[in-house]
């Protein structure tokens, strides 16, 4: 028995992923890390900012209410910090934070896709929704996605980071063994996210169940849409578009 709940997910490709959730733990400690570098630089900012007012105070002696509006502003500056702290991390680091790194953990959208900015701000505006007294702590343990409530309103899923993946059983065409080296050497395969290799595994496992004609379109498209998301503008030789996803399988699997 799991100690972590499975999820199944079903692509526009109609490709079949199967995730697992991060869990209450992960995210309690991906949180308290977060906290703990969220509290530091908050604290260097605010520095910098009573150091500010300080020299304001002295150079407007004579505005009324200074001491308000800059309490005011010290307010917005605590709450931009700690929203952009998550959607800054969350958007370059596609769904992962320096905590979610840590514990090895990301963020994707409900169709398995990368989590994109706009999820990311609406996840981070509720997020003090969801600390006030433990409300999201608690749909996560209620509900069967685990998700809070930010997670419910941007359409998102917090699961754990799978990189190593078992080998699956099918064949291989010889010359990708050797293409993929190449591919290796020449391409950052990190862009590469886990859903998208579970994807590429999942269409060489079922291409032989589909007729000809699907196979090429399928194969044709999702190869264009790997060949986008590792910035390849032209391949360094010529090869099918099943081959080429052959090379990326082995290649992902060595990096």
């Amino acid at each position: 028995m799991s100690l972590f709940n499975h999820i199944k997910i079903r692509t526009p490709e109609s490709v079949e992923l199967e995730f697992t959730l991060a869990g209450i733990g992960n995210r309690t400690i991906a949180l308290i890390v977060d906290y703990l570098i969220w509290g530091a630089l908050l604290i260097a900012v605010l520095m910098v900012w009573l150091v500010l007012s300080v020299q304001a105070q002295r150079y407007f002696p004579n505005v009324r209410d200074i001491e308000l509006w800059l309490t005011a502003i010290s307010i917005l500056i605590s709450f931009a910090v700690y929203t952009g702290y998550f959607v800054f991390f969350e958007t370059l680091w596609q769904g992962q934070t320096p905590g979610k790194r840590y514990t090895k953990i990301r963020v994707i959208r409900d169709d398995g896709q990368p989590l994109g900015a706009m999820q990311a701000i609406l996840r981070a505006l509720i997020r003090p929704i969801d600390d006030i007294a433990f409300i999201g702590m608690l749909l996560i343990i209620l509900s069967k996605r685990e998700k809070r409530l930010g997670d419910w309103i941007a359409g998102t899923l917090v699961v754990q980071e799978q990189r190593s993946i078992a080998a699956a059983n099918f064949k291989l065409s010889p010359e990708a063994d050797s293409l993929a080296n190449e591919l290796l050497a020449t391409q950052n395969f990190s862009l590469l996210l886990p859903d998208d290799f579970a994807v590429i595994r999942e269409y060489l496992q079922r291409r032989s169940m589909l007729d000809d004609r699907a196979r090429n379109e399928l194969g044709l498209k999702l190869a264009r849409q790997v060949r986008d998301l590792l910035g390849i503008q032209e391949l360094p030789f010529e090869m099918t578009a099943d081959l080429f996803l052959e090379a990326v399988y082995l290649a992902y699997q060595r990096q």
